[in-house]
């Protein structure tokens, strides 16, 4: 009797410490729970911290950037904003500021502009009959001499090229571009594109540089998706060039309200296009046939003389419209040094003379005078890139609250549970024992 009473007594005993080990887990684990919780909690704070500050940083620092380049861009179509509303190169136009024009501050000026550092030259390049001009130094990006370099003209098909250097990454010479409607009742259309035929990318590239197809301008920009997001990559090629004056409504560069281009932005875009190696190529293809349906293929025959009667001279662009009159990109190279030559709004016919005879003053004055300006580069892509990175990390930060965002009244829950689980162990040891005791009794007394 004694000994079942002291059995008794030890098994109440292990069960009051068993309960209150499982008290005590139970508050251990909430312990932990609401510390993890607070950690988690933390973390969350912390990481929203982060982002919040960076999202912030990055806003600011795109927003100064746009600012910064509207500035600029503002400041550099403020040279020829009245040219928009009126025949190209007319009188009237205020001047412009000398102040932040893209490329120097003598860009700005209509006259003709040209530093020299010695004597032994002409006084000034060579009288032409057009209204702007550029030529300059492709490597070292020194202008040469200039006038109206940041004037407003139409471009006429030397906005080709900004539409060639825009389309060549992004579509590849096998590509196949189905001609549209659109495409094909380009007037004049120039290499007769037939509707729903579909033609190779680089066939439409020679058309376009060849012989100024403006139908295969249009198939090209079309191939991106839409007009409307063609013609927004050429002009996004533009800015990204910081060819702040280029407005560009038509790809081909047929008249259409608002298109202008300056003589210095085009020669921005013929520097671009002279470090792609495709376009050099496809420009200066001499002759090819090109495709029209499946027994039908016509002569194409290059348009620019400067390829075959000018010494040097390695590419370019000619275009032509009532409005804009003569206009001409140039490329020649001599003696390792190489030399753009853009023109604008000419007397028809004269464009290639007038380029060569610039060129030749460039070739003779190169190392000789002091530039008047500098083509800038291109921009950099750091603003994309962080856009990117605080989108990333913003995404980190989503991630980091879905992986320790998980309530604290849920591994509450889970604490309490386990608790609750030790303590029905427990009760059922002891209502095993408590049976084991009264049996023992009951066999006593028998």
């Amino acid at each position: 009797m004694q000994t079942s009473t002291r059995s008794a007594a030890l098994v109440a005993s292990a069960v009051v410490t068993s309960a209150a080990i499982a008290i005590a887990t139970a508050a251990a684990v909430t312990a932990r729970t609401e510390g993890t919780s607070a950690a988690a909690r933390t973390a969350r704070t912390a990481a929203t911290t982060r982002t919040a500050a960076a999202a912030r940083t990055a806003a600011t620092t795109r927003t100064t950037r746009t600012a910064a380049a509207a500035r600029t861009a503002a400041t550099a179509r403020t040279a020829g904003t009245a040219a928009a509303a009126r025949p190209a190169g007319g009188a009237g136009r205020p001047a412009p500021p000398n102040a932040s024009e893209v490329g120097g501050a003598l860009l700005a000026r209509r006259g003709v502009v040209v530093h020299y550092q010695r004597r032994g030259l002409r006084p000034l390049p060579p009288r032409v009959p057009a209204s702007a001009y550029v030529i300059a130094d492709a490597g070292t990006g020194a202008v040469l001499a200039a006038k109206d370099a940041h004037g407003l003209y139409p471009p006429a098909s030397t906005l080709k090229v900004l539409t060639a250097i825009t389309m060549l990454p992004r579509l590849e010479p096998g590509a196949m571009v189905r001609a549209t409607k659109r495409a094909a009742s380009v007037e004049p259309n120039d290499v007769g594109l037939v509707p729903g035929h579909r033609y190779k990318a680089a066939d439409l590239y020679r058309a376009l540089l060849l012989i100024s197809a403006n139908d295969a301008a249009v198939a090209l920009v079309q191939a991106s998706g839409s007009f409307a997001r063609g013609m927004a990559l050429v002009n996004a090629e533009a800015h990204h060039l910081q060819a702040y004056d280029v407005v560009a409504r038509q790809p081909n560069g047929l008249p259409a309200p608002g298109q202008v281009v300056s003589a210095y932005d085009l020669a921005l875009i013929a520097r671009k296009a002279l470090s792609t190696p495709a376009f050099m190529s496809y420009d200066a293809t001499l002759t090819a046939r090109f495709p029209v349906k499946r027994h039908k293929r016509v002569l194409l025959v290059n348009q620019n003389s400067l390829l075959t009667g000018y010494r040097g001279g390695i590419g370019g662009k000619i275009g032509w419209t009532e409005k804009a009159g003569a206009t001409y990109i140039g490329l020649a190279r001599r003696h390792g040094v190489t030399l753009i030559v853009t023109i604008l709004h000419a007397t028809p016919l004269t464009e290639i003379t007038s380029a060569e005879r610039l060129l030749n003053w460039g070739f003779a004055a190169a190392g000789r005078v002091r530039p008047v300006g500098v083509l800038v580069p291109p921009l950099s892509p750091a603003g994309a890139a962080t856009g990117q990175h605080a989108a990333g990390q913003a995404g980190d930060a989503s991630a980091l609250s879905g992986a320790q965002g998980r309530p604290a009244d849920d591994v509450m829950r889970l604490g309490a549970g386990v608790a609750a689980c030790l303590c029905v162990a427990l009760l059922g040891g002891l209502a095993w024992l408590r049976r084991r005791v009264l049996h023992g009794r009951r066999a006593a007394r028998g």
